[in-house]
């Protein structure tokens, strides 16, 4: 078994040897975005059990809680770093979600990529976000969702900014295990992506960098 399918399986597993399997993947030079994809298959593996009924919030939690160990090992491979802010973008996990490993695995490479990130947590109701919108005025707004119950969360969301006459003031991406081009039709979102590079590349288009 290799590095990568250790960490995988041990990630899924909730067992805290994963983050050792990490260190030494950093160590060794191993290439950031292939881990994030590792990780981005552990969570979905982790969301399916969930599903299934065999993990619990209290799982979900704990894998939230390895994930931002997992984040500060990766931070010097990210090259997080003060640097000039390049726009703005508010995120959270949609009302009914309280999975948060995806969002914040974003969040950490939109910061180390120069954006400021308003983190408005999980399970954030649809007025949260608008009341987001109105105060921060954010160039690009977030939905994460790892239960395929926060695709309707992501619809009531996006209706909610539009009966607040905001819709045409933010982009929205739309992130998660069960988003495709349908959910993203269905929900009135602008994008859809399933892992965190292709997140941060069309963010950067929505605010005109490279």
């Amino acid at each position: 078994m290799s590095l990568h399918e250790e960490f995988v399986k041990t990630l899924a597993d909730l067992d805290e040897r994963s983050l050792q399997i990490l260190k030494k993947m950093v160590e060794s030079g191993e290439d950031v975005h292939s881990i994030l994809e590792d990780i981005r298959g552990a969570t979905d593996k982790i969301g399916k059990l969930f599903e299934e009924k065999q993990y619990f919030i209290s799982d979900l939690i704990m894998a939230g809680e390895m994930l931002k160990g997992a984040l500060e090992i990766l931070k010097p491979a990210i090259g997080a770093k003060e640097v000039k802010k390049f726009g703005k973008i508010a995120i959270g996990t949609v009302e009914g979600d309280v999975h948060d490993i995806g969002k914040n695995i974003v969040t950490a490479l939109l910061e180390a990529s120069g954006f400021e990130v308003i983190d408005l947590g999980v399970d954030v109701p649809p007025k949260k976000f608008v009341e987001a919108i109105k105060k921060n005025k954010p160039e690009t707004l977030g939905l994460s969702g790892l239960l395929t119950e926060a695709i309707e969360s992501m619809k009531k969301t996006i209706d909610a900014i539009k009966d607040a006459g905001l819709r045409d003031k933010v982009k929205v991406i739309i992130g998660g295990g069960r988003v495709d081009e349908d959910a993203k039709k269905y929900v009135g979102a602008d994008a859809w992506t399933r892992d965190a590079a292709t997140g941060i590349k069309l963010i950067k288009e929505f605010v005109g960098m490279k």
